[in-house]
């Protein structure tokens, strides 16, 4: 119904589909633009109802999807480990550490990146996401 506007009728049942119908049916331009504008104003209604449909959709799957997320909440001073991406140097085989650390959360940012210090106090001005920042319980 979305895609052609209309819902689908078989042939015989079509009383208005085109210009040659309309001049075989000899209607006059008032109703033809009257039925024209209801038709139009049916249009603009379902576009809107799917609209509202999809907005509505996409939270339900937006809130089924965030249900177990929780959000990790820095502040500066804490101490945090940081994860050692395979790229990395420090990644070179089956059996070293995961995590490198402990470093001090310097500054924290609004989107979830944090600026993290060294032990020696050595600011790291290159920002990292928290995703890949945890918590170091002493």
């Amino acid at each position: 119904m979305l895609v052609y506007g209309t819902e689908v009728v078989i042939h015989a049942k079509v009383k208005i589909p085109s210009l040659r119908v309309i001049q075989e049916a000899k209607l006059d331009d008032v109703e033809w633009i009257r039925v024209r504008q209801e038709k139009l104003m049916l249009t603009d209604k379902m576009r809107m109802n799917a609209v509202c449909h999809g907005q509505m959709y996409q939270n339900r799957i937006a809130g089924a999807f965030n249900k177990k997320v929780k959000s990790r909440q820095f502040t500066p001073g804490q101490l945090v480990l940081k994860k050692i991406f395979p790229h990395q140097e420090e990644a070179k085989g089956k059996f070293t550490p995961n995590w490198q650390g402990p470093y001090v959360v310097h500054r924290v940012f609004l989107g979830g990146a944090l600026i993290l210090t060294e032990m020696d106090e050595r600011v790291d001005m290159k920002p990292i996401n928290s995703d890949a920042i945890k918590r170091y319980y002493v």
